[in-house]
């Protein structure tokens, strides 16, 4: 109806922060004693005045995008890629690298104020690595556009219903972000290119059959051998590995070479890690290395520890913590790697180092390391955080924890509970730039005690 079309005129507005996904913040329609709507626009910074048409409209708040910049802040820099702004993979790339990272800081601290009510005692620097070429691992969407001709390979746009047109990626390692094209004609030769929705990559480190580049090619029907041949042909042009996946992720089965080893090295503490092509990793390679260092430095671990690491994945901690501590427990919900986990430990004739399978977010009352006792704790939770699991473990004891998070906004809900109702400290937190020129916010803190 008329009253909820969006009217497509330019208007002007003050930018007056920056939202948590990016986006600036501005205020339309106020009058005296009243702030006006709020406005949440598009590829605009702080202490910007811009020209905005609208995208969208709500009670509450309205969307738009900048049309033109008419007074540009100090912090904007020109764009590297020619895809931003319609590519929704980086929102970001507009404003000057190291003030990204204290953007970042600030939605931590705000976080940690407006949902915990505690603020830290010291704030970190900020953590970062090199902003370009560091994502490892991702999942490229697949669609086949018929009015092009084309078969586009790449992220989302803005637009989550549609595939950005993408010829070049330049947060991902260039070996896969500068052969985009390549993979997307390769796709668009398949007589399957309507049955590929979509291609992950994961990087390790490069061995002499391949150069440590996997891809997996989720297909719904069956490939023909011409298809195959094709596959196998760009894998050995490229030294990538190539993987199938027909179904769900026990379906994945390599086709070239017939059986490649996953890995990478973490040289600080001697300690190779194998992996599986659909595995999580931590996507940033050195600023991995880097939170790691940092975590074990927070933690205080030493040869005497005793240390419990929660949602431990493949051992990414764990295995380091083995190094410097007496005992690491590590415990993980996904089964497949709790067992590439141990297979890790083995791998690096790691015997101080245990891993086991629970549910993090159900009752563990019956589990046996629960009732093992721990020195210190270090937990690296999913988005939706670690209420359940430190609701349930006993906390006294323990001489610090560590938290390693990926929204700040449940690592503040934890926060306040540590803090308000347990009688702990947060000795510090800071971000940590794991995903450059995006709104990710990745972040570390550390906690200490009630004093007796």
């Amino acid at each position: 109806m008329a009253r909820n079309r969006i009217d497509q005129t330019p208007f002007e507005l003050e930018i007056l922060d920056l939202s948590h996904d990016g986006r600036g913040v501005a205020r339309r329609g106020g009058s005296e004693g009243q702030p006006g709507k709020a406005v949440f626009v598009a590829g605009a910074l702080p202490g910007e005045r811009v020209m905005a048409k609208q995208t969208a409209k709500s009670r509450h708040f309205d969307e738009a995008a900048t049309v033109e910049v008419l007074q540009a802040s100090p912090d904007r820099v020109p764009a590297r890629c020619p895809h931003f702004g319609v590519c929704g993979g980086c929102v970001l790339q507009h404003l000057d690298e190291q003030k990204q990272i204290l953007a970042k800081q600030q939605v931590l601290l705000d976080n940690l104020q407006r949902i915990g009510h505690v603020q830290p005692k010291t704030v970190l620097p900020p953590l970062s690595d090199a902003a370009w070429g560091y994502r490892r691992k991702g999942r490229l969407s697949v669609r086949r556009v018929e009015k092009k001709d084309k078969t586009l390979v790449g992220f989302r746009e803005a637009d989550p219903r549609f595939v950005a047109d993408l010829s070049v990626c330049y947060t991902v390692v260039p070996e896969i972000g500068e052969k985009l094209g390549a993979i997307s004609a390769l796709v668009d030769g398949l007589d399957a290119r309507n049955d590929i929705p979509q291609i992950e990559f994961i990087v390790g480190d490069a061995t002499a059959e391949f150069g440590g580049v996997a891809l997996v090619f989720r297909h719904l029907q069956p490939l023909g051998d011409r298809d195959r041949d094709a596959l196998i042909a760009f894998a050995r042009e490229h030294a990538f590995a190539m993987f199938l996946q027909p179904g769900g992720v026990d379906s994945v089965r390599p086709l070239w070479p017939a059986s490649p080893q996953l890995a990478f090295r973490l040289d600080e503490w001697n300690i190779e890690f194998g992996f599986r092509p659909l595995d999580f990793i931590q996507v940033n390679a050195g600023l991995n290395r880097k939170m790691i260092a940092l975590a074990l430095n927070l933690l205080d671990a030493g040869p005497e520890d005793r240390i419990l690491d929660l949602f431990c994945g493949l051992g990414n901690f764990t295995l380091p913590l083995g190094r410097v501590a007496r005992e690491a427990v590590g415990v993980e919900g996904e089964t497949g790697l709790v067992a590439r986990a141990r297979e890790n430990a083995q791998r690096n004739g790691m015997t101080n180092v245990q891993f086991y399978a629970a549910d993090l977010a159900q009752d563990l009352a019956g589990h046996a390391w629960m009732r093992g006792g721990f020195d210190k704790l270090l937990l690296d939770p999913p988005r939706s955080g670690a209420d359940a699991v430190l609701k349930q473990l006993p906390l006294k004891g323990l001489k610090r924890i560590v938290y390693v998070s990926c929204h700040p906004g449940s690592l503040a809900r934890d926060a306040g509970y540590l803090v308000n109702e347990r009688g702990w400290t947060l000795k510090a937190a800071g971000a940590m730039d794991m995903f450059p020129h995006t709104a990710h916010v990745e972040s570390i803190a550390v906690f200490e005690p009630p004093t007796k």
